[in-house]
């Protein structure tokens, strides 16, 4: 009982800090948000790093087009944004796994409880991880590396990596680079940022269990950050945000196919120097197809599971 009192208490002191800070980081991005996209007329020939920032559990119109997320809809007016983005499942597992793996929905059951990074919840899938040139995965709220169960604001169903065998166990990569957020900063500061990287924010942050103000405040200065950094001035760096899922559905529905449910109907931004400001892109797109684009945009194949009948992202938003 001690240990899930101090949990509540720090979830409760995220919350007020989130709602502390909002105004101060929308101020703090906006400024840069209009010079972020558009700033070199090609791709690069390789790209250096790919990034994603997976929110939680809101519908598209949630938060594009309304004032309770200013920086995600300016981001969207003044990068790139796919407006029929759908994502896989429902819960959030099934997503996380769809997306870095390429399963195929009949494959994602056992992952439809949220069910922490232990036996029996694990796949032997290869994953983006295992396949990228280098990764690292950054998770806010993880009291130490590759942390496989639920505690205080961090959710190991949000966290991919620890639910794969190969990284896991025996020779496995996952203590090295599932690392607490913190460490990005340090990454992007030393130039060590991984070809890959993967970003989640804890349940106040990811709006999972905060408001959209909050989570928007908290993505207003992780973006920036990231824009601000090296690695992103250099014009090697693309930047992808989405959310696991739409707010509603029901367990073990398949969205990817999906046209007329908003509760698989999800935002997916694209920052990159190559994309130009205002691009919107109505192609059906989901979880698979933004594997397939990060796999093509590293140069890693072969394609891995359903992402090899996805369609890219990359022609529409210049990538």
């Amino acid at each position: 009982m001690v240990g899930s009192s101090v949990a509540r208490h720090e979830h409760d002191m995220t919350r007020r800090f989130g709602a502390v800070v909002a105004a101060a980081a929308v101020a703090l991005a906006g400024a840069a948000a209009a010079q972020t996209c558009g700033t070199a007329p090609t791709p690069p020939a390789a790209w250096s790093h790919v990034v994603w920032i997976f929110m939680e559990n809101h519908s598209y119109d949630q938060v594009i087009g309304t004032e309770n997320a200013p920086f995600v809809d300016r981001l969207a007016r003044e990068c790139g944004l796919a407006t029929n983005f759908r994502n896989v499942d429902h819960p959030s597992l099934p997503n996380y796994m769809a997306a870095t793996s390429g399963l195929p929905h009949g494959a994602l059951g056992r992952f439809e409880s949220d069910c922490n990074a232990v036996k029996g919840c694990r796949s032997r899938a290869r994953s983006i991880f295992e396949v990228a040139p280098s990764w690292g995965a950054y998770e806010e709220g993880m009291p130490r590396a590759c942390y496989p169960v639920f505690t205080g604001p961090y959710a190991a169903s949000h966290n991919p990596a620890a639910h794969y065998t190969h990284l896991v166990d025996g020779r496995g990569t996952c203590a090295a680079h599932d690392v607490p957020y913190r460490q990005l900063q340090q990454d992007l500061d030393a130039g060590t940022l991984p070809a890959f990287a993967f970003v989640t924010p804890d349940m106040c942050h990811s709006m999972h269990d905060c408001s959209v103000g909050v989570g928007d405040a908290w993505l207003a200065g992780a973006v920036s950050r990231l824009t601000a950094s090296a690695a992103y001035r250099s014009g090697g760096t693309a930047i992808f945000v989405t959310w696991d899922e739409g707010e509603g559905g029901d367990g073990g529905e398949s969205c990817a196919r999906s046209t007329g449910d908003s509760s698989c109907h999800v935002a997916t931004l694209v920052v990159s120097p190559s994309t130009r400001p205002g691009t919107r892109a109505g192609q059906l797109y989901s979880h698979y197809s933004l594997l397939r684009t990060t796999e093509e945009m590293l140069g890693v194949g072969p394609l891995l599971g359903r992402a090899r009948a996805a369609k890219s992202m990359r022609k529409p938003f210049n990538l």
